[in-house]
């Protein structure tokens, strides 16, 4: 495995990520146990808005490092296309 594209927020995505898996199993677990789905639903919330936020973070830790501007040939504006259909 490679480590050409760890950065900095990297341990903040892991972490998020790590909650919304902890979400997702509390999902699980409540819907085989016969949990409300009001209660069911929040726990879903919680495991999209975890992950939406994983998302967002590299998003934008991709955008403030890789697609430099000042790089020779100018702005990477094929590798902003290529991430931004992920938003």
């Amino acid at each position: 495995m490679t480590h050409d594209h760890i950065h900095q927020s990297h341990p903040q995505i892991i972490a998020r990520l790590k909650r919304a898996h902890g979400h997702l199993a509390k999902v699980l677990s409540m819907l085989e146990d016969g949990t409300p789905c009001p209660e069911v639903a929040q726990q879903l919330f919680a495991v999209e808005k975890a992950i939406t936020n994983a998302k967002r973070v590299l998003i934008h830790d991709h955008i403030d490092h890789c697609l430099d501007p000042d790089a020779p040939g100018g702005a990477d504006t094929d590798g902003f296309k290529q991430i931004t259909k992920y938003l």
